[in-house]
């Protein structure tokens, strides 16, 4: 498995399997038991030592929870990267996003085999042939709109505090024909989850972020967690990050999120990520039936599931969760199947690229 950015510069990037089962790699074990720290820590320092400013994680092995950190929080600083430092979650905000549809699901607001048109009559041109599911398992067919926001390096920095209507995202997307016919293929599209937000809007009278916030964030006691809407800065403290703009590394840590919208603008940490995924995968924020769909996945949708990844790794291991970039960020959540082990990373880039991080996989969960 690998993440693959969707467009040049940015952005919110997809879960891409490219033979998934595993990175080959001998998962270290420490002495008695458990996930060896140590390895951990030489596999930080490596992403450190390559694409990465810095990185935090939190691991949690069976009530044991600890953290480890390397590199720095900023270009030119000897200062680490905060614990518990605040960062942007990129993609992983989808799983907040189907959470929320599934709890409508469960209340009988919302139905996933219904054509989106019925909450959105006339947004999509193919409305009445893409249901809520295609939208939460990437089937629709829908033109990823990422590709279309930003031509070139020049254009995000005049860009980037732009606010964007999802309306405006989605018109990015249907100017283009779909993709394939819907349910007959998957393939990752940001404005899956934009048109997502719009449904919670129409049906429950308020925007996406203030459902995740009503519903997901309060109850989970997510305190560090937000959508932040329009604001550019990132509360303190946080760690700073980057892209390879102009052909240097360009501080990208203040933008306007908006751009991301329900596909990727939330924002977190460490703490937090890892209660909403332990709360979330073991049953607490679904009923029983709508914690089923998050996770079942299907020859067409193969690794996906509604908004969440089922990844069977080489030593024959399911892990569940998301993971996310955006604007120099990198975020991993990861948890075992009873999510007594869990695994959540921050990443803030040194100028661009993809971070490695299965090695973590395998250390933390085989």
């Amino acid at each position: 498995m690998r993440v693959m950015r969707v467009m040049r510069g940015i952005v919110l990037v997809a879960v891409i399997a490219l033979g998934v089962g595993g990175t080959g790699a001998t998962a270290v074990a420490a002495p008695g038991g458990g996930v060896d720290r140590a390895e951990v820590q030489r596999i930080l320092d490596g992403l450190t030592g390559t694409t990465a400013q810095g990185a935090q994680v939190r691991i949690v092995d069976n009530g044991r929870e600890w953290q480890a950190r390397s590199g720095t929080a900023r270009a030119g600083s000897p200062a680490p990267v905060p614990r518990d430092g605040v960062f942007r979650m990129g993609s992983v905000t989808k799983t907040f996003v189907a959470t929320v549809v599934l709890q409508l699901v469960g209340e009988g607001r919302v139905a996933l085999d219904a054509p989106v048109s019925r909450h959105l009559p006339g947004v999509l041109p193919d409305g009445d042939r893409i249901t809520v599911r295609d939208l939460l398992q990437h089937t629709s067919g829908l033109y990823n709109y990422t590709f279309d926001v930003y031509t070139s390096d020049e254009d995000l920095i005049q860009k980037r505090f732009k606010h964007w209507e999802p309306a405006e995202l989605v018109a990015l997307s249907t100017r283009h024909p779909l993709v394939f016919e819907p349910g007959t293929r998957w393939e990752y599209s940001n404005t899956n989850f934009v048109v997502a937000g719009m449904v919670i809007r129409s049906v429950t009278g308020r925007s996406w972020r203030d459902e995740v916030t009503r519903r997901v964030l309060r109850p989970a006691g997510l305190a560090d967690t937000d959508a932040p809407g329009d604001r550019a800065a990132l509360p303190e403290p946080h760690a700073h990050a980057y892209e390879d703009l102009f052909g240097t590394a360009y501080e990208i840590t203040r933008i306007n999120p908006s751009v991301a919208d329900a596909a990727g603008a939330m924002t977190t940490t460490t703490g937090d990520l890892d209660r909403f995924a332990r709360k979330l995968f073991s049953g607490h924020l679904l009923k029983p039936a709508q914690r089923a769909e998050l996770t079942r996945t299907t020859e067409v949708s193969g690794f996906y599931g509604l908004g969440a990844v089922v990844l069977t790794l080489g030593c024959g291991k399911k892990i569940l969760g998301h993971n996310g970039s955006i604007f120099g960020w990198y975020t991993d959540m990861w948890v075992s199947e009873d999510a007594a082990k869990r695994l959540t990373l921050s990443v803030n880039m040194a100028r661009g690229g993809t971070p490695v991080t299965t090695p973590l996989f395998d250390a933390v969960f085989c």
